[in-house]
């Protein structure tokens, strides 16, 4: 079970990853994002997601540094863009990333999504940057079965984690048991299907049993199913509160409940039907 902020998920290749995260996705203005990150580190987060299409790797950096905590004790994740994808340009886009984020190395870099013809290429990059070792863990977002299957066949190197669109309207039961199976960690975003569940009745009564937030039952449900999460918000009190989830256990009967509200709805893109 897990009992702290600083509660790590064993990777299989032996990399130790924060289950808990700031996600930085729609993060724009500089100094609000810059002092989310820092208000979050201080808090004690260690685990930082960002990407190159979000525009503030470089705001992510200055924030780490000014944060004063050892870039060692951090986790950071960034990943390569559609339009970079392919063998050279990905290696050229790392460089881009790392220039931006001012790191000598990355915890974790994930491609974004599955390109056709084209991510395949993307991941023997990845392994590449992974066997030079200036990234400690690879892997990916947004794969369904059949595009983890499709890069089995021809890597030297499976995901360590796929990050995909995971709340309790999209439980996402096949795909979390094929990862479970085969030893890649599930990251959620998306964790609280983007407050579209606030209201939720059921849910609402889960928070008012337990004396905590719908947002809280939430991701607490996420933590007992062994996602990792990366809630995005940049206000100090949402910050702090998305982390104040080990003081209460829902037991399998809420859980069942929560579970019951999937309807294999997806408020993001479709991985099998995307175009950008």
């Amino acid at each position: 079970m897990i009992k702290t902020l600083q509660d790590v998920k064993n990777l299989h290749n032996g990399v130790k990853m924060p289950y808990i995260g700031l996600g930085v996705y729609q993060m724009t203005e500089e100094e609000e994002t810059a002092e989310a990150v820092k208000f979050a580190i201080e808090h004690g987060y260690r685990s930082i997601d960002t990407a190159h299409i979000y525009g503030n790797e470089q705001t992510v950096g200055r924030a780490v540094k000014e944060s004063g905590v050892p870039r060692e004790e951090l986790f950071i994740t960034t990943k390569v863009w559609n339009t970079d994808q392919g063998y050279d340009s990905t290696m050229k886009a790392f460089e881009q990333s790392m220039e931006k984020l001012d790191m000598e190395y990355l915890d974790l870099y994930l491609v974004h999504w599955a390109v056709k013809d084209k991510y395949k290429e993307t991941w023997r990059a990845l392994e590449r940057l992974y066997d030079e070792k200036v990234v400690k863990a690879i892997g990916v977002c947004n794969f369904q079965i059949h595009h983890l299957e499709d890069l089995a066949a021809s890597s030297n190197e499976k995901p360590v984690v796929n990050q995909v669109e995971l709340h309790p309207r999209l439980t996402q039961e096949p795909l979390r048991e094929y990862c479970q199976q085969h030893e890649i960690a599930i990251e959620a975003w998306s964790p609280i299907a983007r407050g579209r569940l606030l209201e939720e009745p059921s849910l609402k009564h889960l928070a008012d049993k337990h004396g905590k937030t719908t947002a809280q039952i939430i991701l607490r449900w996420h933590l007992q199913n062994g996602h990792i999460i990366i809630p995005k918000s940049v206000h100090e009190e949402r910050i702090r509160e998305n982390t104040d989830l080990f003081d209460f256990e829902l037991s399998m009967s809420d859980m069942n409940e929560i579970n019951a509200l999937n309807m294999d709805e997806r408020f993001g893109p479709d991985p099998d039907n995307f175009n950008f």
